[in-house]
Order: C-alpha cells, then structure tokens, then sequence
C-alpha cells in the first residue's frame, strides 16, 4: 500500500486508504476538521452506585428514580418492549415479601426459581432477601432428575417456575420430591394438569397475602428488614457438574457487598447505562453484573429467549452486555461471512477498517501508548464510518462495555471486538468466586490472551502443579451440606483450590487449562483440549467441537458441523446425499474438513495437532446430557456415547501403521 509523507506528524507515516475509502470519508474530513473529535458519553462519569444492604436495594432505588423505568421485557403478545418502573419494581418485591412471609416462610429457608430471564425473577429474588429468605435459581433447561436431585438437596417447599415447560418438568416429579408443598408459576397461560391441587398462579400467590393479618405482616416484615445482616446466605447457586454430581454453592451477602465494591472501583458504569440481560440470571455472571447494575441505577433489559439476543440488540441498543465468548465468535463469523458474500469493495473497506483498528487496539490502546498522529487520524475516519456502520448494524452504537468470561477468548475474536471499537472487558471467575477474580482494567495495559488484572482484596497463589488458588472476602464459604467436598476445595489456610491452571506476568493473569481437562498423551505430552476446540469454532462450518487425546498415541476430535452451511455447500458443489450420515462420510466433504483444520492448527506443535476426526450427524445436547446448562461439554459421557467411534479412529490409524 502507497506511504505518504504527513505533515500532522514529522517522522512517521500514514498509510492511504484504498480510493473508495477515501470517497467514503470525504464529507466526515471537513466536520472533523470544524469541530474536535468528541470523547465518549461513557467517559468521566460520576460512580452513583447505591450501597445498602440487597434486602433494601430495590425500595432505596425506588425513593431515587421513583417512576424511571428500571427493568424492561418484551412482551410477545404485543410485540413490544414494556418498562417497569423503580416504583412498580419496589411495589411487586414487597408484595412478594408479605406473600412469603404469609405462607409460612422461614428465616434462612431455602425457596427455588426454575425460569428463565423474566421480571418476575427478580420480584421473587428480592421479595426474598427482604425477609431473610434464600433462593435458589434453577437453569430453565434442567432435567427432571437435576430438579428432584437440587429440590431434595436443599429441602425445598416452595419452588416458583416460568413457563409450561418448567411447569411440567416440575409438575412430573413431585412424586419423587421429600418436601415440595406448592408450585407458583410466573406465566398465566400455562395450562395446568387437571390432577395438580399444589400449583397456584403467581397473582393469586400474591393475592393471597391480603387476606391474612395486614398489621401483623408488616411487623414481621419490619422484625426480619431490621434483622437483615451480612452474614446471611443469599444464594445458593448449584454448579452444572461437567466433572460429577453437582454441588451447591454458598454466596452470602457479605460476598455480594464485595463484590460491588471491588467492581464499581475499575468499570466505569452509571444510571445512564442500559443492560441487556442475556445469560440466564442463573449463571453467576449475569447474576452479579445485573445485580451491580441495578446497584448503580442503570435499566435492566431483560432478554426471554436467548435466540432472539441479535434482534434484542438492535431493539435496546444497550451500552453493556456479560456474554461467553461463543457469542462473539458467532458476531466475528457472521461479519466474515458478509464480507465473504460481499463485492470486492465491500471485502476491501471492511477487511482495511478492521484491519486499522486492530492495530490501533494491540499496539497501541491496548498498551496504554499514545498512536502515532497518521493512525490516528486513520482510525478515526475509519471509526466515523465503515466501523461506526457495523456497531450500528449490530445495535451497539451506544456502547459503552462488554465482560466476557467463561471460556477462553481466542485472539481473533478479541482483536475483531476492539477493532469493532468495543470495550470487551476480557475476566476470569467461578462460581465460588462470586464471578469476578479478574477483568482487564481500563486505565492499565491490557495483553491480549490475558484474563485482566486481580479485582481488589483477592490473593491468589500458584500451586506447584499451576493451579491457581485464591482467597479473599468473595470467596464461598463451601458447598451446602456437603463437608467433605467444602475441606477438599478450601485447605487449612483458606485457600481455594479452583482446578484452573494459570500464571501471572506483568500484573495480569493467564489461563492454561482446566487441571482435570489437561490429557497426557501415551507418548507424555500434555494436550489442551479447550485451546484446540476453540481454534476450530472460529470457523464457519465449525459448529461444535470435542478433542480426545487422554492416553492415545496421537490427538483426535469429533466435530459437529454447521449443517446450514455445509448442505449449500454441498449442494453448489454437486454433492449429493441422502442423509446428514451419509454428507459426514463423503470423501470430498472429508477432504474440504481436512484442509481447513489443517489451516486453523499450522501454529500448534506437531503433537497437538488434530490426526485424524470423524464428523457427527447430530449435535451434543443438554437432552442427552452432553452439555452442561451452560452449554459446557461434559466429556466423559460424549466420549461414553462415541466410546466405538473414538474406538475405531485408533484402529484405523493402528491397523494403516501396520499395513
């Protein structure tokens, strides 16, 4: 590309955009020239976080928003997206408060919600905090034995469920359930089992308080709002069980009031903020960044069904979203696919604009170093245009920050997303960990691939076998009833082992491998599955991923294909099939398979580096216990199902070796 010498800046260049580009941002050179470049609306804001007790949070934000809209959900019916106010927010926790209180409920007894994203889980959340009340979230996808297993595990009586299908899951094991008394259901037109006498609707739960001794309701109410304290449990929040029996986590609010403090000091949030609710409020993640947002006043947009999380976007157009990273590798994929399927201009502007502002991001931004005047200059045209279209037409032109976790982000999402002129805030935390142990801070140097900086009162400790231990006021205080497993996580000196391997460099955390997911080959190396898998996804017609290497001569994987693209691909290609078994096996389809893995490994060492795979005709799912409720892979029943497949690969190669 051309060089030119600049006189905005005596010793460097500026690299010339491609003609068209220049065409592009010819009518946006004189406005920047009239005016200055204007800083971010999310810059310089004033922290306005409410710090109080979360059994007072909701009634003290109502006194300071009153009638401003603090929640908003889609309601399908109308099509529309409807606001709740502060004042309706308080209103419906206190209705639920003396409901509770009127049935019966206990201090420090254990209720369930089995929903997913509504309003109405917060009603019940914290209706239950302020009256001393612990609840217990359910994923909305959880089978009938893990809703008997957590039911019987924390004596539930009272669980409240979402829709018909969290109604007829519930409904079909009370049998089996020790202490169920009633079920309260969220959505009015879930149709009841004829023979259900324990089912009542949540607005007639909620009518029932009215009822009974007003006076004496209150002065519980008031009894159990003075009694409130730290040191209560708040949450008990059951682990998805990728590697045994799920184990339920204790979270007090002592960790929570933490947990607020130690994240309002490094992300620059406000009441100005939007979020939208995407991860089920069941996750930690999303539990404790909505929570810390509702702390800072900012409107929470709560998104129902997690396919329609694209269409949400461009409706709420929200400054913050918490997210795993497949969700921005399913934004980075979709992107290359519109290049892809774009003219030659659209590839060359897109593919130039991404191209700046990677580079303005890792070698510069992200460093905490100034950039020299001619990129500069570049990126800002670039963001005034091709960029600024593309976060428009994802609904992000508002935003203001992103947290990913969950999973490793892989270096391409993550330069695309800041190249995108988006704040992905890249953490690391657990369960156990009230979420945050780590995030990057937006006034320090950021390493791509890290996991961020340590948050404020969290120590950390590498073992010798690199597992990463912690210890600070955040930190569970063990599993529900169960010791032996609390003594086995948390040592003698409150340390808690977290089964992560990692290291720490220059102030920032590093991730290696789940301690029980690293595989030794029979030949002695050691394997990262995760770090493969996530390689392969960033491709296209790569839809899931699973690597077997524990005890084999050599690495292999199943892969699930996206079959959306790979049947077009097919059929433009005059291949035929009669069966997604039938295209799985296709030698040409086999040969198109193995040259993009060969393309996505070139920079692993040549023992990691995926031998041979099979394709499979049907995806892992949660149905089949294949995937955790947050979508983790549970390996070894995927390698139980395919134990003949896996089986065969090795054979195969044994058998060639020998021929």
């Amino acid at each position: 590309m051309l060089v030119i010498a600049t006189p905005l800046e005596r010793g460097s260049s500026l690299k010339t955009p491609h003609p068209a580009v220049r065409l592009l941002i010819s009518q946006t050179v004189k406005s920047n020239q009239r005016e200055t470049l204007k800083l971010s609306d999310f810059q310089n804001r004033n922290a306005m976080q409410t710090k109080c007790h979360l059994s007072k949070l909701i009634a003290a934000q109502a006194k300071k928003y009153g009638d401003r809209a603090a929640l908003s959900y889609r309601d399908y019916d109308l099509d529309k997206w409807v606001d709740i106010s502060w004042n309706t927010f308080a209103k419906k926790v206190k209705d639920v408060s003396l409901a509770l209180l009127h049935a019966g409920v206990k201090v420090q007894e254990n209720i369930a919600v089995f929903s997913q994203n509504k309003p109405e889980t917060h009603f019940v959340d914290f209706g239950a905090y302020g009256i001393r009340v612990v609840t217990i979230p359910f994923y909305a996808t959880s089978s009938g034995a893990q809703v008997t297993y957590m039911l019987n595990d924390a004596d539930i009586r009272f669980l409240f469920v979402g829709e018909q299908q969290q109604y007829d899951t519930a409904f079909s094991i009370i049998s089996v359930t020790r202490s169920l008394e009633r079920i309260i259901i969220f959505d009015p037109k879930v149709k009841k089992n004829p023979k259900d006498h324990l089912s009542v609707y949540l607005s007639d739960f909620l009518q029932e308080h009215l009822q009974g001794d007003r006076k004496a309701l209150e002065a519980e109410y008031e009894h159990r709002q003075a009694d409130a304290n730290y040191r209560d449990l708040c949450n008990i929040l059951y682990t998805s069980g990728t590697t045994g029996q799920s184990k339920g986590v204790m979270l007090t609010y002592d960790q929570y009031r933490e947990g607020f403090r130690v994240n309002d000091a490094v992300l620059p949030l406000s009441d100005k903020d939007v979020f939208l609710n995407f991860l089920p409020y069941t996750h930690i993640f999303e539990r404790a960044w909505c929570y810390l947002g509702l702390t800072e006043g900012a409107r929470q947009c709560i998104n129902l069904r997690p396919t329609d999380v694209l269409k949400s976007l461009q409706e709420v157009h929200p400054t913050c979203m918490s997210s795993v990273p497949r969700f921005w590798e399913k934004v980075y994929q979709a992107v290359m696919e519109k290049m892809e399927k774009g003219s030659f201009l659209e590839r060359k502007l897109i593919s130039e604009a991404l191209e700046v502002g990677g580079r303005y991001w890792t070698q510069y931004k992200a460093k905490g170093k100034p950039a020299p005047m001619g990129l500069t200059l570049q990126y800002q045209l670039y963001d005034k245009t091709i960029i600024k279209t593309l976060r428009k037409t994802l609904g992000l032109e508002r935003a203001n920050i992103f947290p990913t976790a969950g999973a490793a982000v892989s270096p391409e999402v993550e330069r695309f997303v800041h190249a995108a002129g988006l704040n992905m805030v890249v953490g690391y935390g657990l369960t156990e960990s009230l979420a945050t142990v780590s995030c990057d801070h937006c006034d320090k140097p950021i390493t791509m691939g890290s996991v961020g900086r340590l948050i404020d009162g969290i120590e950390i400790k590498i073992a010798d076998n690199g597992e990463i231990l912690l210890r600070g006021k955040t930190i569970t205080p063990g599993y529900y009833r169960k010791a032996s497993a609390t003594k086995e996580a948390i040592d003698e000196e409150g340390w808690f082992h977290t089964g992560d391997a990692g290291y720490m460099k220059n102030g920032e955390l590093f991730l290696r491998e789940r301690i029980k997911d690293l595989f030794k080959t029979s030949n002695g190396k050691y394997i990262a599955p995760q770090m493969i898998e996530s390689k392969l996804v960033l491709d296209k017609y790569f839809d899931q991923a699973v690597i077997v290497a524990d005890e084999r001569k050599f690495v292999s994987a199943l892969i699930v294909p996206n079959y959306v693209l790979l049947e077009k691909y097919a059929h433009d290609h005059g291949i035929a099939f009669a069966s997604r078994s039938e295209l799985c096996k296709h030698e040409k389809i086999m040969e198109f398979f193995t040259e993009r893995i060969e393309t996505l490994q070139q920079d692993l060492a040549h023992y990691e580096k995926i031998k041979r795979f099979i394709l499979l005709p049907e995806p892992f799912t949660m149905e089949n216990e294949e995937l955790t409720n947050t979508l983790k892979v549970r390996r070894r029943v995927v390698y139980a199902h395919y134990a003949d497949q896996i089986d065969k690969i090795y054979a195969d190669a044994e058998a060639a070796a020998h021929a």
